[in-house]
């Protein structure tokens, strides 16, 4: 079988750092899983992907290693990726015949380099036609903003590997910030908590797991205490912590206050006409990260402007890149050129 059998129809993925989502034209999205590769050591063979490999994360023997080929938002090991991609795209298709094309969601700070990688993985995973488009821009598309329409829109997109803030006007971004700050980091900066605090080494999945469930931009109504199991950096065994949800805010702040800066930056290179609009629509919030508790209270408290969550914020992006597939003429005007020199 060739690749090309691999596609049944056009797709639209958002290959995101902590999960990718596929929407398949006319039957919307089919598949959300972590970007997550469980792969022999040896011979590079991918052995479990998405929710079973991220099962074996942290549990692997030195013959398999489990990797996220996707760091702050872009390819970080190629041929893993690539292996990923196919993998993922015959989980959801058959081989009735081949994709005329693909549209994926692409950070809006992405290099021509990284633009290229994307690309070519697609296509040697075997699609025809490959269009990129701006995950801010999809994630507005998605949440059924008219981007096209003579008025400003501001989209905070946070994601696994970075922060995308834009405003949008016109069918285009008019100004944008994309910042290397996002879920990744917020897990490091608890992991890194526990480290200092209470010589407590823990994974990065327990880490995400705080994270959802105590994690907070302001004070909880009600604070909560968890229990943590880790391993002892001292003793080197077993180890089990009681921690309150106002140390976990604490080790977080620091990232929160880069997002909230750079959100800051964006209003203050945006032209007075569209700041007035989006004082009238306020800012929304797509990405995994928008689920966290009082994000948007904090962004409102620190900026004055009406900030909402968008519904469903983790597959706002993926149903943005599946409408510009389903209306690819529409579009087309929103997808990122190719450089040419």
């Amino acid at each position: 079988m060739g690749l090309f059998d691999f596609f049944m129809t056009d797709l639209a993925i958002d290959l995101g750092t902590a999960n990718t989502l596929i929407y398949i034209k006319g039957k919307g999205i089919v598949l959300n899983e972590p970007s997550i590769v469980a792969y022999d050591r040896n011979t590079k063979r991918i052995i479990e992907l998405g929710n079973k490999a991220k099962e074996m994360q942290g549990r692997e023997h030195r013959d398999i290693r489990v990797t996220r080929p996707m760091r702050d938002g872009v390819i970080a090991d190629f041929e893993i990726a690539e292996g990923m991609i196919r993998a993922f795209i015959k989980k959801v298709t058959s081989s009735s015949f081949a994709s005329k094309r693909v549209v994926v969601a692409v950070p809006s700070g992405v290099t021509e380099v990284e633009k290229r990688a994307v690309r070519d993985a697609a296509e040697h995973a075997g699609a025809k036609e490959v269009h990129l488009i701006a995950e801010p821009m999809a994630g507005a598309i998605g949440i059924g903003i008219d981007v096209e329409a003579p008025a400003g829109n501001m989209i905070i997109d946070i994601g696994g590997g970075t922060t995308e803030i834009a405003v949008i006007a016109l069918g285009g971004i008019v100004n944008e910030e994309s910042i290397r700050i996002a879920g990744d980091e917020m897990n490091n900066a608890i992991m890194q908590f526990f480290k200092k605090n209470y010589n407590l080494l823990i994974g990065e999945r327990t880490a995400e797991a705080i994270k959802c469930e105590v994690g907070s931009a302001v004070p909880l109504k009600e604070e909560v205490t968890i229990q943590v199991k880790g391993r002892d950096l001292v003793g080197g065994i077993p180890k089990t912590t009681e921690v309150s949800s106002v140390e976990i805010r604490e080790a977080l702040n620091e990232n929160i206050i880069q997002i909230v800066d750079a959100v800051k930056q964006t209003l203050e290179r945006t032209p007075p006409e569209l700041s007035a609009d989006i004082l009238d629509r306020g800012v929304m919030l797509t990405g995994g990260g928008a689920l966290l508790k009082g994000l948007d209270e904090r962004i409102r408290m620190e900026t004055n402007l009406p900030v909402h969550v968008a519904e469903d914020p983790l597959t706002a992006v993926v149903r943005g890149t599946g409408k510009a597939l389903e209306n690819i003429n529409k579009y087309s005007k929103v997808f990122l050129r190719k450089r040419t020199y």
